[in-house]
């Protein structure tokens, strides 16, 4: 069987085009790593860019197979135990076939689970301990979990993932379960794969966010969270997910001006793009070996450089 492959890399590096064309050359299919593109119908925002799937070669176009996006429904709850789940119930799919995995995305925690093997149990909700953390600021509930994690040895609830209250509180939640309930339920088997981290400059990464943000306003982001909106899907579910469905739905709802909610916005994708850089350096200080390959080199140059690494 051949190794996978996974290719990471912060947000608009180039990730998705890299892992297209390089499943074109060996016959592979990619699974997703990003914990937003598994929700339906949050296409703009997650930058699913769908069409980075398909591949124009000689006169033919090229459908590459894709897995674990539009899996769920707005206003869920999906997490990391699914993920893991549903990564492996794709990879052994995949590899039952005879083709090659290559997991593809920039949700370092999401990645570093299913590579390692993290032991995980589900975690129910707690109320009372939601209505003991209802009206904490998200720096309180920061230190707060920060606290527990060094009482559990956790890696997991990176401030990558933690941008908004929900999502700090129910961080708390599974990391007081786990102190509380040490025993897992399940166990899934390490992955062994090829890492490929795409590193880009970080002045260009900062204008390619700037020029991708304007990009999805003008295709259509407002109308695609006024739609979410309009299903019935409350305004705190989508700010839970975070980055544009929490900026824009502050705007929708008038909390926030236009010019304040792109300027804020902006900001908020550049500090997850140093926080997404942050996690993958702290992966390879916990043993991965990560080979960097420059996102600015041309397309072809980056897949022949993936595959001789891949042969050895």
């Amino acid at each position: 069987m051949k190794q996978m492959i996974t290719i990471l890399g912060p947000t608009a590096s180039g990730k998705t085009p890299l892992a297209a064309a390089l499943a074109a050359r060996i016959d592979g299919e990619i699974i997703s790593a990003d914990s937003r593109q598994v929700y339906r119908r949050m296409d703009i925002g997650t930058g699913k860019d769908l069409g980075d799937y398909i591949l124009k070669i000689k006169d033919e176009r090229l459908k590459i197979p894709y897995h674990l996006i539009d899996i769920a429904e707005p206003g869920t709850k999906y997490n990391l135990f699914q993920y893991q789940q549903d990564f492996f119930d794709a990879y052994q799919d995949i590899v039952g076939r005879g083709k090659t995995p290559i997991l593809c995305g920039g949700t370092g925690l999401y990645i570093e689970a299913v590579l390692k093997g993290y032991q995980l149990s589900p975690v129910p909700q707690n109320p009372e301990l939601r209505a003991r953390l209802e009206g904490k600021t998200l720096d309180e509930l920061t230190q707060m979990l920060t606290a527990l994690k060094a009482q559990t040895g956790s890696t997991m609830h990176n401030k990558t993932d933690v941008d908004s209250c929900q999502r700090a509180i129910r961080a708390i939640e599974i990391e007081t379960h786990n102190l509380e309930h040490p025993t897992p339920l399940r166990e899934l088997p390490p992955v062994d794969s090829l890492i490929i981290g795409v590193d880009i400059d970080r002045e260009e990464r900062r204008a390619k966010i700037t020029r991708r943000l304007k990009a999805r306003l003008e295709e259509g982001m407002i109308d695609e969270v006024k739609g979410l909106l309009a299903e019935g899907i409350p305004a705190e579910d989508l700010i839970y997910y975070g980055l544009e469905y929490k900026f824009v739905t502050e705007y929708l709802v008038g909390k926030t001006s236009y010019d304040e909610m792109f300027t804020r916005l902006e900001i908020a994708i550049h500090q997850f793009a140093k926080r997404q850089m942050t996690w993958f350096r702290g992966m390879e200080r916990r043993g991965f070996t990560i080979h960097w390959i420059d996102a600015m080199q041309p397309m072809e140059e980056k897949v022949e450089k993936i595959l001789e690494r891949w042969k050895m």
